[in-house]
This record gives C-alpha cells, structure tokens and sequence, in this order.
C-alpha cells in the first residue's frame, strides 16, 4: 500500500471527523433525533405535520456547508470516471440499499456505534463488506 503524501490531510481529517461527531451529539441532544440522512431525507418525501422544517433545515446546511468552507479555503479538485448513468443508477442502489437497511452510513455508522448498538454494528460490517466486494470486482475483476 502506498501513501499519497500530496494529499495526506491527517489535521483536516481528524478536524473534520471531530465536527461531524459533535454535530450528530448536539443533534442528538437538542433535536432527540438520530443524524441519519436517508432518514431525514426520506422524511421528507411523506412530512408529518410540523416534521418538516428542520428536515429542509438539515439538507440545506449540507449542501450549503461546502460553499461556506470554500470561502475558507478552495475545495478539492473532483475527478469522477463515470457517466451519468452509472451514478444514477448507483445513487438509486445507495438509496434503496438504506431503505432496506433501515438507515445509511451516517445513522448506522456514525451515530449506531457510538451508541453501542448491535444493529448498526451489523449494518456497518454489511455496508463495509458489500464496500470492499464492489471495489475488488470493479479493479480486478471487472476493469
């Protein structure tokens, strides 16, 4: 295994993983909900009454989050090897993968395990194995 050094960001990273916990707490905390996108967004396609403006709140901090960060400092360059197709079709999998799974990295890996909980501890090992199987069949298998 080799290392990029270029882009070794281990200060960014842990900083970024430090934001991303304390902000799935104080969710927790204040909100009493758990920070699981598929979740949120998938409130939000049948809204219970007086459900729905924090969930627009949450999905429109995240797309706004990285235009705010960008005024800090310039985003990464973005280069992604696939057609629009293929993204499609790979976000709608993501998505109905979460819907059965009942929750998505973020609820399950993020906020499940911190809480201990067996379910996303099972979900996680899931998500990281079907991970690991895709990209050993795509790198050496497949391409």
């Amino acid at each position: 295994m080799m290392i990029d050094w270029n882009n070794f960001t281990p200060w960014m990273s842990l900083a970024g993983g430090l934001m991303i916990g304390i902000a799935t707490v104080l969710f927790l905390v204040f909100n009493g909900r758990i920070a699981g996108i598929s979740g949120i967004v998938g409130g939000m396609l049948k809204p219970a009454r007086g459900d729905i403006a924090w969930r627009v709140a949450f999905v429109v901090g995240l797309v706004l989050s990285p235009l705010v960060f960008s005024i800090a400092t310039p985003l990464p360059q973005v280069h992604i090897e696939a057609s629009n197709p293929v993204l499609i079709t790979a976000g709608l999998l993501v998505g109905i993968g979460a819907r059965y799974g009942s929750g998505c990295t973020s609820g399950h890996g993020v906020c499940g395990l911190s809480r201990r909980s067996p379910r996303s501890m099972m979900a996680t090992i899931a998500f990281m194995f079907a991970g690991f199987v895709t990209v050993y069949v795509v790198r050496h298998l497949v391409g």
